[in-house]
């Protein structure tokens, strides 16, 4: 391949930390071994001063927020001058939905940047097919990846019957507390709940602690853990609850299900559509609020006939990914090529099965 033929995309994350969400790091890594692309990681050096041919967001509030007021005004005029230059070079910007609205808490200024980012948007890639957009806006659909690679070299255990576990960064819509206060109703000496993840507020994390110390059978780590732990809770345990009040792209769920353990989630297409594609017997799903009797079904079919196998991933392959991206990238410069190449660019992706 000729080096016109590259497509140079310049990414939003800067090169990864230890902190890094690990879907960033497996995107990286995929895209860096997928043929015809040229990937960059994020400078406002680079942003600015830098060629490339696709400009690729995947959380763009990021880029308009800052620690103190004066790093956020600063950063909001290097994110004018980026819009300015994406503009006069018709360059195209793809962006990953890992959120379909925009932040809360946010300033009115940040607002209406991300407002003008996404109305200056080409392409959006949705992470899951049940993901809808207003009509008339592109999108490709590009599976989130699977875990195991990334946690393929740490230790398993073997599951505990009646062990559920509840892991990640723990918000009010995570429902986490609704859960305790669920299990606290579930007869039964031998069922543990154990629940880890750092607390968003104070406020929320003293409510936790008040929940758990009402049943003995409870523990409670409040804090950030890493990938070790994550690994130990998740195979430990029976099954992973995530009573999320919304339930759009869960790396909860693909982290339990690429560690081989079942998953009790709440009933909507989303997660419909992943029971339909890793087998009905990973993802045990419940209607309306969580309520004893659904968790007690839930530990009483995993206890009674535990799955076997391991679920299907095989469409969350990363290198499937990084191909599917080198073909969003060429669709996204398509369309910002002019009313014919976006005719033909269409035509092109629905052959192409997009």
């Amino acid at each position: 391949m000729t080096a016109a033929e590259r497509i140079v995309v310049q990414q939003s994350f800067p090169d990864p930390r230890p902190t890094t969400n690990p879907y960033i790091i497996m995107l990286r890594d995929s895209l860096l071994s997928t043929p015809g692309v040229e990937l960059r990681t994020f400078s406002w050096r680079r942003a600015l001063l830098g060629r490339h041919d696709v400009f690729h967001a995947h959380w763009p509030e990021i880029l308009v927020a800052g620690q103190s007021r004066l790093k956020a005004l600063v950063r909001q005029g290097l994110f004018v001058l980026l819009m300015w230059k994406l503009t006069l070079t018709r360059t195209p910007i793809v962006r990953t939905a890992h959120n379909l609205q925009l932040p809360t808490g946010i300033s009115r200024r940040e607002r209406a940047l991300l407002r003008w980012f996404d109305r200056r948007t080409t392409l959006r890639i949705r992470l899951n097919p049940t993901t809808e957009f207003a009509p008339g806006v592109e999108y490709a659909t590009i599976l989130h990846g699977h875990y195991r690679d990334w946690f393929a070299s740490y230790p398993k255990r073997a599951p505990q019957q009646g062990r559920i576990g509840y892991f990640g960064l723990i918000r009010r819509y995570k429902g986490v507390e609704e859960l305790l206060d669920v299990f606290r109703s579930v007869p039964g000496d031998d069922l543990r709940l154990d629940v880890a993840g750092k607390p968003s507020t104070g406020e929320l994390a003293a409510s936790l602690l008040q929940r758990a110390e009402r049943d003995q059978r409870v523990a409670v780590t409040l804090a950030f853990l890493d990938d070790a732990e994550i690994v130990d809770l998740v195979t430990g345990s029976s099954l992973i609850a995530l009573p999320y009040r919304e339930m759009h792209n869960s790396g909860g769920a693909l982290t339990a299900l690429s560690l081989d353990r079942p998953i009790l989630v709440p009933d909507n297409a989303t997660t419909e559509a992943l029971a339909d594609e890793v087998g009905h017997a990973w993802v045990h799903r419940y209607s309306g609020d969580l309520t004893p009797d659904a968790l007690a079904a839930a530990v009483e079919s995993v206890t009674a006939s535990a799955p076997t196998g391991r679920p299907d991933l095989s469409d969350r392959d990363w290198a499937k990914a990084g191909e599917q991206h080198a073909e969003a990238y060429r669709l996204a410069i398509a369309l910002a090529g002019g009313t014919a190449a976006r005719r033909r660019a269409r035509e092109h992706h629905a052959r192409a099965g997009g």
